[in-house]
């Protein structure tokens, strides 16, 4: 038999590569190797971090499968653990399954266990249940997910708790959990559960000196092992490889237009009523008890009784195609006709796009493609079927639950219209969506949708009825940077055209026509000499920045969350963020949540943004990250916003709401007390706009734009791409982590161990310049390096304020001013390196006071 894998290994040189025997400290080591060629097969699709994917044979998922086989895989890993915990232990376990893919594989390894409770994680939101926790899985097509146990002590016990995915590649999403659930409750010990081990000798560490940190015995179950062995430039290669393929198809496609007569309409897909037991959940989203299971047990021959009566005498070749996280039910529906009979197949939809091959030795030969059809939380899209087109199935029975019965399910190009062209007739059974006792079903109840991660303990925040908000928008669609890098909780704008020149900007900002955010001044475009300076200035201060990231990531792990979820202030702020998440890589092994939202002055931030974050992490984990302190106007807005944000969701007294205070990578203006450092100097990334910044514009908000249930808006600038440097930023003050690690964290040591409470020194300073300058709106004194700049990029100023004897934190503002022919005024006992003034009666023309031109050129 050919390998499914060949294709891929052939054109791009990837390999899987058995070890001659599976041992080691975190391997359970009971059994002899197992090809991993029985096991996998590789397929391709488009990712910026991974092109090949492995494809199992014994999941379920993406190739239809034996249900015996596929349940079988799992119970004999839960009979391994089991084996492991000895039977006292094993009564005291808890089985947590990912979703999508592990799913099913996690129930059928508590089927194996016997007595184990199961809970899978979700991607899609449920009104009403609170969440037990929540994390990123970076490496995937969608990223977020939820625990949303009806029973918030499922996961607060201190008996084993086993983990169950169905590849372990690099550990980073188990280990993400652990970390998660072991800082709200510790245990003694965890066993990872996967159908392959994949992981590199330097993750193997990883999970040994996570282990050591925790004190936490960590055990590992896998049925093979092995690591994919890829040549240098696989993934550009692969990229490219994709990319031939999907124009190659779309060719094929516009020959074969029209040759064909046009499809008649499908007929109605026949439902089947399985006789669902009352009660029963559907899965384990919200829990899964040996009790349920006793139930299950009990019905399942009369439930395949009844499909075998839908099917007939003769019902040929059977597949029953599960929906998504619904793996489990139709799996067990799957193997109960298998035991009657029938020769069937089962297989699973996904939301996961896979380049689909009519190759022997590729392991996605066919693919179906059909609109999303339960109202997913990220929005409307496409999900797929593999393998089933071509397959020679005479019927397929599509099982979902009763949330994904919908209009979009059976339209002319649903799921069930695109499956009959390929099966001799197409069967429907829909398993009631499980509503935990007590949580309100009807549209209407006072609950987030998707209720998410704050502590069960703590209120809900509400939201309008029935309101559902988008998915973080990430690269390369929307931003220059790595979509694991940021998720933008913001609303894309970038069809619509807000930009305004300066002068006329200033014009009515001033005369109070026109709020900052409700437009956007024209992008500046940096001349050669001042990119120079750019690179110039980055040369000199990344390793001091690269210090900075390193004691302000070491102070928040250390005094704010053991894993935070860091939430940066569009777009300054997002810089930071992802240096900031790149350190804790670097120094620590996490891979932390990183989002940016939207703060307006005199608007406050964005509360939808805190709404979604409410629903997906626990807002005590959020730490809002912005790049400097000016004279501490947004800490201020930030700190009235989320008080605003508590009060209405009725969070005042409650424990656990989100810490309005700042981490900056510089606080010149002593504001807050998590800082990377006090100094006003030169951090480039405020040299530039949106070209150092991922090409997304400043921020807007306005009514005609922004509706009640939309994100703040921004723009991504596609067409500046060739001047974009964001990722030339990252790279450059990444590559000097290692040189800085030693003096960052023993810089950071000193600090905590410090009064660092704010002095506001920043503010008395600038309210002694505008009476001295005249300037009575505080809003119009910009100081700090950082400000400066922007009043020079985006702003009509008036002069510019330089501390005598500063030298090369200046140079850029020297030459921007020269550039726009703004007089620069050295003074003595500036607290700042610079301010930038505003005068506080622009119109175009005009002059101020002292007969200078307020103008720009």
């Amino acid at each position: 038999m050919v390998w499914s894998g060949r294709w891929v290994a052939e054109r791009l040189g990837v390999e899987l590569v058995s070890p001659e025997q599976e041992t080691g400290p975190d391997s359970a080591g009971a059994r002899a190797p197992e090809p991993l060629h029985d096991l996998l097969g590789l397929a391709l699709r488009r990712n910026p971090k991974r092109a090949h994917l492995l494809v199992s044979n014994v999941l379920g998922k993406h190739v239809p499968q034996r249900p015996s086989l596929v349940h079988g895989a799992g119970v004999a890993l839960g009979r391994e653990v089991r084996a492991l915990l000895g039977d006292a232990e094993a009564a005291r376990a808890v089985v947590l399954g990912y979703a999508e893919t592990a799913t099913g594989l996690g129930h059928s390894v508590a089927d194996g266990l016997a007595l184990a409770p199961c809970l899978h994680s979700t991607r899609r939101p449920v009104a009403g249940v609170a969440t037990a926790g929540g994390f990123e899985e970076s490496h995937s097509h969608a990223t977020s997910h939820l625990l949303l146990p009806a029973d918030p002590e499922l996961l607060a016990g201190d008996g084993p708790l086993v983990l169950v995915d169905d590849e372990f590649s690099t550990g980073n999403t188990v280990l993400n959990t652990i970390r998660d659930l072991h800082a709200r409750h510790p245990r003694a010990r965890y066993v990872v559960v996967a159908l392959v081990d994949m992981r590199t000798p330097a993750d193997r560490a990883h999970l040994a000196d996570f282990a050591r940190e925790t004190g936490a015995r960590v055990d590992l179950v896998a049925r093979a092992s092995g690591t994919v062995r890829l040549p240098d430039g696989v993934l550009e290669k692969g990229q490219r490889l994709v990319a031939e393929e999907e124009a190659r198809g779309a060719r094929e496609r516009h020959r074969g237009a029209g040759s064909a007569a046009p499809a008649a309409p499908a007929a109605p897909a026949a439902r089947v009523d399985l006789g669902w037991p009352a009660g029963l959940p559907d899965g384990g989203r919200h829990g899964f008890t040996p009790g349920h299971r006793r139930t299950l047990e009990a019905a399942l021959p009369g439930m395949a009784a009844r499909v075998a009566d839908a099917l007939g005498d003769a019902p040929g070749r059977v597949l029953v195609l599960g929906f998504e996280e619904l793996m489990y039910a139709p799996l067990r529906i799957a193997t109960a006709l298998q035991e009657a009979g029938v020769d069937v197949r089962y297989s699973t939809t996904t939301r996961s796009p896979v380049l689909a091959v009519d190759d022997p030795g590729y392991a996605i030969r066919t693919r179906l493609v059909f609109p999303a059809h339960d109202d997913p939380a990220d929005g409307p899209g496409e999900r797929y079927a593999y393998n089933v087109a071509g397959a020679g199935f005479d019927t397929v029975l599509v099982v979902v639950d009763s949330t994904a019965d919908t209009a979009e399910l059976h339209g002319p190009d649903g799921l069930l219209a695109t499956l009959a062209p390929h099966a001799g007739r197409v069967l429907l059974a829909v398993v009631p969506s499980y509503v935990p006792p007590g949580v309100p079903s009807a549209p209407g109840a006072d609950a987030v949708p998707g209720a998410g991660v704050c502590s069960a303990t703590v209120p809900r925040p509400s939201v309008q009825e029935n309101s559902v908000l988008p998915e973080p928008l990430r690269g390369p669609v929307f931003s220059s940077y790595a979509p694991d890098e940021v998720g933008w909780l913001l609303r894309d704008l970038s069809d619509v055209s807000l930009e305004a020149p300066t002068e006329e900007r200033e014009e009515a900002i001033q005369a109070g026509g026109a709020h900052y955010a409700e437009s956007l001044p024209v992008e500046y475009q940096p001349t050669e000499e001042y990119q120079e300076l750019f690179r110039a200035a980055l040369e000199e201060s990344a390793g001091r920045i690269a210090r900075a990231v390193g004691v302000v990531t070491e102070t928040v792990l250390a005094e704010r969350s053991p894993r935070p979820v860091l939430v940066s202030l569009a777009r300054a702020g997002t810089p930071v963020g992802v240096l900031m998440r790149r350190w804790a890589q670097h120094r620590h092994g996490l891979d932390l949540p990183h989002y940016a939202v939207s703060i307006v002055r005199g608007r406050g931030i964005d509360a939808n943004a805190l709404r979604w974050l409410a629903a997906h992490h626990d807002p005590a984990d959020v730490v809002f990250v912005d790049g400097w302190t000016g004279k501490g106007a947004i800490t201020r807005e930030l700190a009235a916003a989320v008080e605003e944000f508590h009060a209405a969701a009725g969070l005042e007294s409650a424990p656990g709401g989100f810490d309005p205070e700042i981490a900056v990578l510089a606080d010149p203006g002593s504001c807050v007390r998590t800082y990377g450092t006090r100094e006003d100097f030169l951090i480039p990334s405020a040299c530039l706009n949106s070209t150092v910044s991922g090409l997304i514009s400043r921020t807007v908000l306005r009514a005609d734009l922004v509706g009640p249930n939309d994100f703040h808006g921004g723009k991504f600038y596609r067409e500046l791409a060739g001047s974009d440097v964001s990722n030339d930023f990252l790279d450059a003050v990444t590559a000097r982590f290692a040189d800085v690690t030693e003096d960052a964290v023993a810089e950071a040591k000193v600090l905590q161990g410090q009064d660092r409470a704010p002095t506001w020194e920043g503010w008395a300073a600038v309210t002694r310049i505008s009476e001295e300058y005249g300037i009575h709106d505080v809003n119009l004194v910009k100081p700090g390096v950082g400000e400066t700049t922007r009043v020079l990029l985006r702003r009509v100023p008036w002069k510019i304020l330089a501390r005598r004897g500063a030298g090369a934190d200046l140079r850029h503002i020297r030459l921007l001013a020269e550039q726009r022919g703004v007089p620069v005024e050295e003074v003595d006992g500036l607290p700042y390196t610079c301010v930038g003034l505003i005068h506080p009666r622009y119109t175009r023309g005009a002059t101020g006071a002292d007969g200078t031109a307020v103008t720009a050129k």
